[in-house]
């Protein structure tokens, strides 16, 4: 069976949170991503250049596919030359009309509780503001919100929080665009289904996806907000299939690719033969 395993970055594959990562872990990860009949595709706050730059620093495999700018990017990697889709690219700017993101941001110019995140962290369809924590959030976004439907701009607002900055983070897409819309058009432009598609994430900005009908893991290191988010709604049985690690498997810990290996065996355990690795 062809696999396609989507993966967000930062505090998901990547150890870069508080929490402690297993040793052996990311070998394993390795050593499972490496079969041919598994695919594998980055899901991703950072732009193309973060990727690549995490992709060296943290020695991770190199992947088929890269959902970058949390969705508004879809790129296709072929003998390490990446490939923008621009076919999405003209199907979700159509949300935004004619404005430019730099058009966009003039809407909030007023808004003193945002910070514009710098040049390189914006995207063609994702404006990337900062937002200190001291700020409600929730009212702000809201705000934000009425103030771009005004002009007729069709926006989906991504709030999620740095923790080793100590920071807000919101990206501004057009509507259409999030990390779930951007996999279940991967899903059908290359051929994937529900029954062989599974999501690993740790963060708010992964929550369209971890409530979706895709198979999805939240690692054992998540924030406890998306936590606390997905176990009520498992208790309103609200969401069917998300699986929050645990450190139950191999004497991992459940942090990081500990999580994602654990639960992609919990949706297919005919793949635990291919985690050979001895630790």
């Amino acid at each position: 069976m062809n696999l396609l395993i989507c993966t967000d970055l930062d505090r998901t594959l990547i150890p870069n949170g508080k929490s402690p990562e297993s040793p052996c872990a990311r070998a394993l990860f390795h050593q499972l991503v490496a079969h041919e009949n598994i695919s594998l595709a980055y899901v991703t706050g950072r732009d193309q250049n973060l990727v690549k730059n995490a992709m060296e620093n943290y020695n991770l495999p190199s992947p088929n596919f890269v959902i970058s700018d949390v969705g508004s990017s879809i790129y296709k990697i072929v003998n390490n030359q990446w490939l923008r889709i621009t076919d999405w690219d003209q199907k979700i700017q159509q949300d935004w009309g004619n404005f430019t993101r730099e058009k966009l941001s003039t809407f909030l110019i007023d808004i003193k509780e945002c910070k514009l995140q710098e040049k390189e962290k914006q995207g063609l369809s994702k404006l990337s503001y900062y937002i200190s924590l001291k700020y409600d959030h929730k009212k702000l976004l809201k705000k934000i919100k009425l103030r771009l439907e005004e002009v007729n701009i069709k926006s989906n607002l991504i709030w999620s929080v740095d923790e080793e900055k100590n920071i807000g983070l919101l990206d501004i897409l057009p509507k259409s665009a999030n990390k779930y819309q951007a996999i279940n058009y991967l899903m059908n432009k290359e051929n994937f289904t529900l029954e062989n598609t599974v999501f690993a994430g740790d963060s708010g900005n992964d929550l369209d996806v971890l409530v979706s009908p895709i198979k999805s893991i939240l690692v054992a290191n998540a924030h406890e907000e998306i936590k606390n988010i997905i176990q009520k709604m498992q208790l309103e049985e609200a969401v069917n299939y998300i699986y929050i690690a645990q450190g139950k498997y191999l004497n991992l810990n459940g942090n990081y690719s500990a999580g994602i290996l654990e639960g992609i065996v919990y949706y297919f355990p005919n793949l635990i033969p291919l985690l050979t690795v001895k630790i």
